[in-house]
């Protein structure tokens, strides 16, 4: 398919991160935090950018944790942060959704980590009903660590599996065998970690479909609530540790796609529901049903709070007014928060049409359909706004990848697979600034 070898943004915002605009004032994200609805649920993001292990396929910003002393003083950072922001906010913020990522949260001490969470529980009034999700690493999951997710109200965890083949494990420097895994997943629940999630990878070095295919009916019979299934995104050119894989060894665009295809309809032959690009989820998880899924910088999510506040190097903060995204490099970050200072490095300011744009292209990759009349109409706008992009979605609709009937799009089953290519009809500022992208199959 022409389109699966385009490039272009996965679009857990818009405008996307390359887009930021470098040296946004650290004045401007104090008068947005201070502006903040005091009665409006907000969420939570908390970036640990240490691993114990490079693995070779991560994209992820992240530091080789040799030692512990370089985590805890990050700690002391991460601490000294949330009191920054928190004092900046007006009174005890509401939380409905805490999210850790990384990084691996399980490079942590169980200490550290409850440490962590009787912070956030202090400074902000983390709902009853809150969900507490935490990304974790097979193979730095201790059984101290899980009695401590169960014990602070954690209730989901996603699990990083990828592939259970060996050889593909080993071309990506991440072995970790099924019964890990499945001892993983059994502790987590005995804990009360009822919500599970997989992270599944088709596009890796050596794999075949057929691999997948075992991986999937393996993962499967551990019933994970969901599953998301990535493509490998072979960015060299930004993650060096992607040198180390072969490139004569990744599946070719059409071997990929088969791949993600072959997949999703074994996932659906399992019970499984399809969710936007590539998600899958049982009938019962909340993401299969009504709540209105939407589309943030972890994926996939039913949460809908309007403010997410990133916590941590390189973390990425979404509130009304725009993004503003953290320093990465950890020292850097350090010595902000030591100075007392909210360590921005980029943001964005939202105009009419990003906020637009924003939405259209949020309900094609969630719902993959929209209609351009309401929602220009949604946003104060003419009903013949995007025009200019009528002509490109014919284009599409020729080639059987969406149809269109009275300015409603629809992307049909044969463009699911490559829906970024439809969204980013809607993308005002692709291919400005030399931005790179992965493919989008």
């Amino acid at each position: 398919m022409k389109y699966a070898t385009a490039r272009a943004p996965r679009y857990t915002s818009y405008p996307t991160a390359p887009h930021f605009q470098k040296g946004f004032p650290e004045a401007t994200y104090r008068t947005w935090l201070a502006r903040q609805d005091a009665a409006a649920p907000i969420s939570l993001y908390l970036h640990v950018p240490f691993c114990r292990r490079m693995c070779w396929y991560c994209g992820c910003s992240m530091k080789l944790a040799r030692r512990y002393g370089p985590v805890s003083d990050y700690l002391d950072s991460l601490l000294a942060e949330i009191d920054l922001v928190t004092g900046t906010m007006p009174g005890r913020q509401r939380v409905a959704h805490v999210h850790w990522g990384g990084g691996s949260p399980t490079v942590l001490s169980s200490g550290d980590l409850s440490m962590v969470m009787k912070t956030l529980h202090r400074r902000f009034a983390v709902l009853s009903d809150a969900e507490i999700a935490i990304e974790i690493d097979p193979r730095t999951l201790s059984d101290e660590l899980i009695a401590v997710l169960g014990g602070e109200g954690f209730n989901r965890a996603s699990l990083g599996v990828q592939e259970f083949d060996p050889k593909v494990q080993t071309a990506i420097n991440r072995e970790q065998p099924f019964p890990m895994v499945a001892q993983a997943t059994s502790g987590l629940r005995d804990a009360g970690v009822s919500a599970i999630n997989f992270d599944l990878m088709y596009g890796l070095p050596f794999q075949t479909t057929a691999m997948l295919s075992r991986t999937v009916d393996m993962a499967v019979g551990l019933r994970p609530d969901r599953i998301a299934l990535f493509g490998y995104a072979h960015v060299p050119w930004m993650a060096k540790n992607q040198r180390m894989i072969p490139e004569d060894a990744l599946p070719n665009a059409a071997e990929r796609l088969e791949q993600s295809e072959v997949a999703a309809e074994r996932l659906v032959s399992h019970g499984y529901r399809r969710i936007g690009l590539d998600h899958f989820a049982l009938p019962d998880d909340p993401m299969a049903g009504p709540a209105r899924l939407r589309r943030n910088f972890q994926g996939y999510t039913t949460d809908t709070a309007d403010t997410l506040i990133g916590l941590g190097a390189s973390s990425i903060s979404a509130l009304p007014q725009g993004y503003v995204q953290n320093v990465t490099e950890t020292g850097a970050y350090a010595r902000a928060v030591r100075d007392g200072v909210l360590p921005v490095v980029k943001g964005r300011v939202l105009d009419d049409d990003d906020r637009l744009r924003r939405s259209v292209i949020e309900r094609l990759m969630c719902d993959l359909e929209v209609d351009l009349v309401e929602e220009a109409q949604r946003f104060g706008a003419q009903p013949d706004y995007f025009e200019p992009e009528m002509a490109r979605l014919s284009d599409l609709q020729d080639d059987g990848l969406v149809v269109i009937s009275d300015r409603c799009v629809v992307i049909t089953e044969a463009g699911r697979p490559v829906m970024r290519a439809v969204a980013s009809v809607f993308d005002a500022y692709l291919n400005v600034e030399g931005a790179r992208h992965s493919k989008i199959a």
